[in-house]
């Protein structure tokens, strides 16, 4: 999740965005600018997704709310990188990376994935892509994947 120009960054970035799971048990609410809105087709991704892609983006803060409290997180790089999912609907919400300050929310938890501050502006490991997806078209050039 590493910074995002200030022109890509839409009329949301001092804003706040609700999300959630499916069964509404975890909610939660993103504080700050969303930061690289990208997509990832690393094996743990589309593993722990079940998808070819998942969507993610950064926020400087989550604050979860709901009944169900904060996601459990499954380590899937130990003392690396975290992922969080609710454990009553399995709906896939968050990521935590040890190198990164932000925390990672897979856009699709959100309430309104409408922003254009979250159009992808980066695809994550592309070797790994399904052959039959158009990929994301690559507007910033990152180090990750």
């Amino acid at each position: 999740m590493n910074a995002t120009p200030a022109d890509a960054q839409g009329a949301e970035t001092a804003g706040k965005r609700t999300g959630g799971c499916l069964c509404g048990r975890i909610r939660f609410t993103t504080r700050g600018p969303a930061v690289f809105p990208h997509t990832c087709v690393c094996r743990h991704c589309q593993k722990l997704g079940g998808t070819p892609v998942m969507w993610w983006v950064g926020f400087e803060t989550v604050t979860w709310t709901g009944e169900g409290g904060e996601p459990t997180w499954y380590e899937t790089f130990e003392g690396e990188a975290k992922r969080g999912f609710c454990p009553t609907c399995g709906s896939r919400l968050a990521a935590i990376d040890s190198d990164i300050p932000e925390i990672g929310i897979n856009v699709t938890a959100l309430d309104d994935t409408s922003g254009p501050d979250l159009v992808p502006i980066h695809a994550s490991f592309r070797d790994n892509a399904v052959h039959w997806l158009p990929p994301v078209p690559d507007t910033e050039h990152s180090t990750a994947g």
